[in-house]
């Protein structure tokens, strides 16, 4: 049944037919008829309903059919064309009373609040909608940040342990030796020294050969002294210089291995900070030591070079067996105690450390301290040494 023609005896009929015109035209568009917003407007007049009745009418059915699918991608047009029909339907009514201009802004009023409404509430949906996200996310980072709190608090655990072990084996040998050789040794002298003592009579060839291999005793127990002494920490860094010292090193190195080492060193490094001298030989040491313990090679390289802005870069290569790196610092068990020792030394001044090596290829490991002086001339090398196994018969 069309609209004109329908019989309305209620303001809730009239609500309900307004209701199903507005969203016939919404639906159709702008240019569909609009005769039956008028005739609704006539069967207003007739119930005597007034402006302010339609516009309470058409703020119902406004609110009906936009507010549930709200969403700022409705455009002003559409409230425009509701404005149309709404405008329509009251023609009939500004006719009859003289208060429809007064009625009209007041509406108007009326549904630009609503609108300001609808924008509000969807602003303010929009602002929860984020703080629940920020929430959830914050959520997330702090579980991630216990989960990595643990893990390093677990390998804490794990290196105070492995670190307390090395202690003690390297605690067990010194104090082997100490008795093994150096005790035994002085035990010896004191026996000697005691014979001397009592033999009066002893002939003059057999005094000399015993003061002879008391003197060779002194000399043995003085030289593994100050083996121990430069184990600990070699005076030749402190009084020579950081060169002399490697090349000592790789001295006793190759003599006591069989693994040649070649050493290419820049004056400049002199010149750095007594600390990053101490690192470099430290990590040069361990990574040697790490060399003839695991990589079963036959030869490695050290090379040490310093740029002009005070930088300073190291890097040791072995021929030997790689190994697979799970990450910085991360590889095999016998031998993550050496790598984070020699990466905690490094960062302790600032420095970076990584490591380069795949199974079956070479190793290298970098260390790299940046520089913070200005650029000066450029550093040359000092010297390039190779140091081969010393032959024995």
């Amino acid at each position: 049944m069309a609209l004109a023609s329908a019989v309305i005896d209620s303001k809730a009929g009239i609500s309900r037919l307004y209701h199903a015109g507005l969203q016939k035209y919404l639906r159709q568009g702008p240019g569909f008829d609009l005769e039956p917003a008028r005739e609704l407007g006539r069967q207003a007049v007739a119930l005597g309903l007034e402006t302010l009745d339609m516009a309470r009418i058409h703020e119902i059915a406004l609110v009906a059919l936009v507010l549930p699918g709200y969403s700022p991608n409705i455009s002003s047009a559409l409230m425009g064309r509701a404005g149309l029909f709404f405008a329509e339907a009251i023609t009939p009514i500004e006719k009859t009373h003289r208060g429809a201009r007064e009625a009209n802004a007041q509406l108007s009023l009326v549904v630009k609040t609503l609108a300001r409404t609808v924008e509000e509430l969807q602003a303010e949906i929009g602002l929860r909608n984020a703080v629940e996200a920020a929430l959830r996310d914050s959520q997330q980072v702090s579980l991630r940040l216990v989960d990595s709190s643990r893990a390093m608090e677990e390998s804490l655990r794990r290196l105070s342990r492995q670190l307390l072990t090395a202690q003690e084996e390297e605690r067990r040998r010194i104090s082997r030796e100490l008795h093994d050789v150096i005790a035994q040794t002085l035990s010896s002298i004191n026996l000697k020294l005691s014979t001397l003592d009592s033999g009066a009579h002893v002939e003059a060839a057999q005094l000399a050969a015993a003061i002879a291999d008391t003197r060779r005793q002194v000399v043995l127990s003085v030289d593994i002294v100050h083996r121990f002494a430069r184990e600990l920490r070699p005076t030749m860094l402190d009084d020579l210089g950081l060169i002399p010292a490697l090349q000592a090193f790789m001295k006793r190195f190759t003599e006591e291995t069989g693994v040649r080492v070649s050493l290419a060193i820049f004056a400049a490094v002199e010149t750095a900070d007594a600390d990053v001298r101490t690192m470099l030989y430290r990590v040069a040491q361990e990574a040697l030591t790490n060399v003839a313990r695991h990589a079963q090679a036959s030869l490695a390289t050290v090379s040490i070079r310093a740029f002009d802005d005070g930088g300073i870069r190291m890097e040791i290569t072995d021929d030997g067996q790689g190994f697979a790196v799970e990450g910085t610092g991360s590889v095999r068990k016998h031998n993550r105690l050496g790598l984070l020792g020699m990466k905690e030394r490094v960062e302790m001044i600032g420095g970076t450390f990584a490591i380069l090596s795949a199974p079956g290829q070479p190793t290298t490991i970098r260390v790299t301290v940046l520089g913070t002086q200005p650029p000066v001339q450029p550093a040359r090398p000092l010297c390039h040494v190779e140091v081969t196994p010393v032959e024995i018969a």
